[in-house]
């Protein structure tokens, strides 16, 4: 190649500018044609000439937001160049970020001084600038086969180069959803910082990438010098400012490992380099929580294997243990507690080809948003795969849309009372017995305990009162109160009597209230034990309480909810109640099941109408 260009930035907005940068390395005049093209869509867009070592693009207005190609080409010779036109204003909710901090690390790679590669090479760069010429995608094109899905699969997108998120506070508020794709290895503590913070603020990110926010770098000059000397040693901010130091995130003295952004990390994940590269085309996923949304579609069932090739030569997993058949993460890595593990692939035999791990793909609540990551390099290059295919509208469709509503935290079971205490989750079944599990969103095992007692309905107290003991409470099918501390192997003790038909029992400052199967809403205060009618039509099928307050499950599959005053009151609406005809409540959420409906929680807060189109 002895035509060398490069821009003067990766991205450029709607109606902006751009320079280009040209020499030879001849002293052939520089004059040639320019052709640019669109490459999520493939095709060609316009052919300019150009003359001489600067060449302008004025972007149209109308030009879609999207990846381009300016390829300079002058006699037989060519350079191509990379850039993001970015949207003017959103007209999607899903932004699509081009990894352009980790293509540039890997300019020139092995070339002393030059790239920040290879990784423990003495000569390997310690700075590196973007202006120069290469800095585009690597030979496997991890990111194209997502960009080219897009489109055809129904989906607009805005796009915006990596670094545009250092500084991207205010270009990601005008999203919903911000899609990280490929391979994604680099980033500065101002794109984590941001993209974090959007998540807390109810945006969402989706990861469908490997080996995400490994390394930090530090950029200067303007944003056009790339610095990671990734080791601390060398890096003098490691003295000056620690969490700045170009190393790898969950190193020392950084020490912010990148589980808390993406809930994954590639130091349990896996790699196959080099020759053995290929073998990532054998592997698969194994599904792991077919009940869950992301599954949805899909038809796969638990232990079923997808996705062969998704894979990819590198992985992110978190640290987890098996529990009774169920994957767990434990948080030792960084992994926040909320993290579902969806599906599993063990890839520790690949310890004789890079580095033997697993890759664990999940899903977890950062604040007020979701994080769902992918957990490999080759994703988008296997939307081919049905299950692939699916799970990937499924994401993007509930991230890019108004918050959902109820969530599947486990399979069906038909339970007929529920309640939390001492955040464990107990359900009598239409067996009769007494089962508990971890309150928690990944698809536990129910573990049988003792008798149910003939319990119809329950509840637990938020906290213990001179009456009111913290355990379990409930009402029979033989019109009892009855109550036994929570653990195993306590007897049931009968407490008095109960409103004939109860369906539904809440605790609130120490009353009881209880639903009836006529409609009637019951009080017991601790001073007294006759319980009295508050409501004659309160129309619940189930009944809990939280933070002071009613809800209930009403026979329009509606959940309704009041104040827990001794008197008639107005009941106000509030969501769907999918179904559920038991109910509990737990850490501001509500918790529901049905005979014929898996178990699963929602925040209790409104419904919200589905936006017309994306």
């Amino acid at each position: 190649m002895t035509v060398y260009a490069y821009a003067e930035a990766t991205s450029c907005v709607q109606g902006g500018t751009l320079r280009f940068h040209l020499a030879r390395a001849s002293r052939a005049p520089l004059h040639g044609s320019v052709l640019l093209e669109d490459v999520s869509a493939d095709r060609a867009v316009s052919e300019e000439e150009f003359d001489g070592p600067l060449w302008t693009l004025d972007v149209p207005a109308d030009l879609p937001s999207s990846l381009y190609r300016a390829v300079f080409t002058a006699d037989e010779d060519s350079s191509e160049v990379y850039f993001v036109v970015r949207a003017a204003r959103p007209r999607s909710p899903i932004l699509l970020s081009i990894p352009f901090p980790t293509w540039q690390a890997y300019n020139r790679a092995g070339i002393p001084g030059e790239s920040i590669y290879w990784t423990e090479q003495a000569t390997r760069a310690s700075r590196v600038a973007f202006d120069r010429p290469g800095g585009g995608p690597p030979p496997e094109r991890w990111e194209e086969g997502m960009l080219r899905w897009l489109g055809p699969a129904g989906y607009e997108v805005d796009y915006c180069s990596g670094l545009d998120l250092h500084d991207g506070a205010s270009l990601l508020s005008g999203y919903r959803l911000l899609v990280v794709n490929g391979h994604d290895e680099y980033w500065t503590a101002g794109m984590r910082d941001n993209v974090e913070e959007f998540v807390r603020r109810g945006g969402n990110l989706a990861v469908f990438s490997g080996n995400t926010c490994w390394w930090q770098f530090r950029l200067e000059d303007d944003g056009r010098t790339m610095v990671c000397y990734r080791d601390a040693v060398t890096d003098p901010m490691a003295t000056v400012e620690p969490g700045l130091t170009t190393v790898e995130w969950s190193s020392a003295p950084v020490n912010r490992p990148e589980n808390s952004l993406t809930g994954v990390s590639f130091r349990r994940g896996a790699g196959t380099w080099g020759p053995y590269m290929q073998l990532m085309h054998e592997e698969s996923y194994t599904a792991r929580f077919p009940e869950h949304w992301v599954f949805d579609g899909t038809g796969l069932g638990e232990g079923d294997k997808f996705g062969q090739g998704c894979i990819g030569y590198e992985t992110d997993a978190c640290d987890f243990v098996e529990v009774d058949g169920v994957p767990v993460a434990t948080g030792r890595d960084g992994t926040p507690p909320s993290f579902v593990i969806l599906a599993t692939a063990d890839l520790r035999h690949w310890h004789r080809y890079g580095q033997g791990g697993m890759a664990t793909m999940g899903v977890f609540g950062l604040g007020a948003g979701t994080v769902f990551t992918a957990s490999t390099v080759n994703w988008g290059n296997t939307l081919h795969d049905p299950a692939v295919d699916r799970i990937t509208r499924n994401v993007l469709d509930r991230l890019s849309g108004p918050p959902a509503g109820w969530e599947v935290i486990g399979p069906a079971g038909p339970f007929r009372a529920l309640t939390v205490c001492d955040s464990q989750l107990y359900g009598v079944g239409a067996d009769g017995s007494l089962y508990r599990r971890d309150v928690s969103g990944q698809n536990l095992r129910w573990q049988r305990i003792d008798s149910g007692g003939g319990v119809v309905a329950m509840a637990t107290p938020r906290e213990a009162s001179t009456t009111r003991p913290i355990g379990l409470y409930g009402l029979t099918g033989d019109d009892r109160l009855v109550y036994r501390d929570p653990g195993p192997e306590a007897p049931w003790t009968v407490l008095g009597t109960a409103p004939s038909g109860g369906v539904g029992l809440a605790l609130v400052d120490g009353d009881l209230w209880a639903a009836t199967a006529d409609g009637s809403l019951w009080r017991l205060p601790p001073e007294t034990s006759e319980w009295a009618l508050v409501d004659g039509e309160a129309g619940a099928v189930a009944l809990t309480a939280m933070n002071g307050r009613l809800y209930a499950a009403c026979p329009d599959d509606r959940i309704r909810t009041r104040l827990p005053v001794a008197a008639a009151a107005e009941w106000s609406d509030l969501c769907s109640a999918a179904g559920c005809t038991t109910l509990t409540a737990h850490a501001g959420r509500l918790i529901g099941a049905a005979a014929d409906h898996p178990l699963r929680w929602r925040d209790p807060v409104p419904d919200r109408p589905a936006e017309v189109g994306r």
